[in-house]
This record gives structure tokens, C-alpha cells and sequence, in this order.
């Protein structure tokens, strides 16, 4: 395998496109206009765009109808662009509106498909302090212990089920510097909290809001105490 760093970095370099790029970091689908919102550019342009990004193999699409909704493809491009944001400087805050969003995204916030921020890498220490999740290298290695308090909880934890994918790895979170638990394993812990209506999804962007009901119930499963 010899692989072609340069077209994915020239791909990814595109301001338009990255644009698109991160607005999918949160995991949804969403559709070709929405997109070309984000990149602040014209449908057409944005088509443009997507139709090199899809070929590139850095995005998928699905077709609802008449219309054409577009995702990340793996995982494995999400880790990607959550790299990038870690290692990259800060950049000025321009308006009260995007100081709003960025408070909540460094608050709670979707890596793709899981949990990220302030709430992530603090669930994350959690679950280490419990003794349910052990650092092992890069990746995370899940107790007996805690195999068994989450599937009481309700969450998959069956390691066979993630066996295309890293099962627990420790993702740097870019606005706590300091890792949080992706893979298949934070994947199913936040497919619970949503489950479960501890967490909402705002209507737009990755920010996510942690409920009355979820402030409770992460203390009382987990014991952790999020300020209110």
C-alpha cells in the first residue's frame, strides 16, 4: 500500500471544501444545500465540490428522493479532521454569535459519533476513576467492571461488534487538549445518552445539550457532576 497523501491533503485544503468537511464532523447526513451554506457558496459550486470529495473517498452520498444527502465516509476521516483542529491555531472570534457556539461546542459536542468537549473528556476520566476503562497505548481497554456497569446501563459493549473499527481509542480532544473515548465503545455510550434523552442535539452545528434529565443521570450512574 503505497498511499497518496498529497490529492487527500490537496482535497482537504480547498477552503470550500474543508468547510463542508467539518460541517459533517458531527455525523449527520446532510443534504447538498445545507452544505453549500456552510460553505458560504453557490449550490452549484458546492456540487462541484462534493462530487470531488465523494470520488476522493472522503464523503459518501445517499440518495432520499429526490435528493442527495452526504456524510463522512468512515470514521476514519473524522480522526482526521479532529486531528487537524488539534494541532491547528486558534483563529479570532468575530461575533457574539460565533463566541455563543464555540462556548457550547468546547462544552458538549459530537466527534462524529461520539461524545466530545468539556462533558466528553469528563465522562471519559470518569470511567477511568471507576475503574471501567484502563489507558493501554493509544486505545483504551475496558474492565470486566466495566463491561458490566455499562451493560447494565444499557450500552453495547460487545467488542465482536466493533471488530471493523478501533473498539476504544483515545482521541485528542482539540479544545480540552487531552483525550476523549471514540471508537466503537464511545460510540455506543453516546448512542445510550441520546437513548436515554440525556443529551439533545442543538438544531444546527455539533453542540450538544446536556438535559435536566442527563445532569441527574450522570451523576447518579457515573457520579458525574456537571455544573448547572
Amino acid at each position: 500500500m503505497n498511499p497518496n497523501v498529497l490529492d487527500t491533503a490537496q482535497l482537504m485544503g480547498d477552503p470550500s471544501r474543508l468547510a463542508m468537511l467539518m460541517s459533517l464532523l458531527g455525523g449527520r447526513a446532510l443534504p447538498a444545500s445545507d452544505l453549500a451554506r456552510s460553505a458560504n457558496i453557490s449550490p452549484q459550486t458546492a456540487s462541484a465540490h462534493l462530487a470531488k470529495l465523494v470520488a476522493g473517498g472522503l464523503l459518501v452520498h445517499e440518495r432520499y428522493g429526490r435528493h442527495k444527502y452526504f456524510r463522512l465516509a468512515n470514521h476514519e476521516v473524522a480522526h482526521a479532521l479532529e486531528a487537524l483542529l488539534a494541532i491547528s491555531p486558534s483563529k479570532p472570534v468575530v461575533s457574539l454569535r460565533e463566541s455563543d457556539e464555540l462556548k457550547r461546542m468546547r462544552h458538549c459536542r459530537t466527534c462524529y459519533d461520539h461524545l466530545a468537549g468539556a462533558v466528553g473528556v469528563a465522562l471519559t476520566d470518569r470511567l477511568i476513576h471507576l475503574g471501567w476503562l484502563k489507558a493501554s497505548g493509544k486505545d483504551f481497554t475496558l474492565t470486566a467492571q466495566g463491561a458490566d456497569g455499562l451493560k447494565a446501563w444499557g450500552a453495547e459493549t460487545d467488542e465482536a461488534a466493533g471488530k471493523r473499527r478501533h473498539y476504544a481509542r483515545q482521541c485528542l480532544d482539540w479544545s480540552e487538549r487531552r483525550p476523549h473515548l471514540a471508537g466503537h465503545l464511545g460510540a455506543a455510550i453516546a448512542k445510550r445518552l441520546f437513548e436515554l434523552k440525556w443529551m439533545e442535539r442543538f438544531p444546527q452545528g455539533r453542540a450538544i445539550l446536556v438535559t435536566p434529565e442527563g445532569m441527574n443521570g450522570l451523576d447518579r450512574e457515573f457520579g458525574l457532576q456537571l455544573a448547572k
